[in-house]
């Protein structure tokens, strides 16, 4: 399945305390569970005021569907082309 990364604008999501957090994940698990195996969330990055979600999916559609379902801003989605890190340099 081709990978994406979701950005997320949520306001104060630095600030979010381990239970809401923990909330959160509850719900987007719950959700993907419902929609089967065309979508599978891998981690998530929590900055100041957004989420950055890497995710695998069919396509956009089943992240914007998640996001829907869920009650989740995706504000941008971006398929993955490749990936690079420090091994790249050789």
């Amino acid at each position: 399945m081709p990978e994406y990364v979701i950005e997320r604008e949520i306001p104060g999501a630095g600030n979010l305390t381990d239970a809401e957090l923990q909330e959160i994940a509850r719900k987007s698990v719950r959700v993907l569970n419902e929609m089967g195996p065309k979508i599978k969330w891998l981690h998530s990055y929590v900055t100041g005021d957004k989420v950055y979600c890497v995710y695998l999916a069919e396509d956009e559609e089943a992240i914007r569907e998640h996001g829907r379902r869920g009650g989740f801003p995706v504000n941008r989605v971006a398929a993955v082309r490749r990936m690079i890190d420090p091994s790249t340099a050789g």
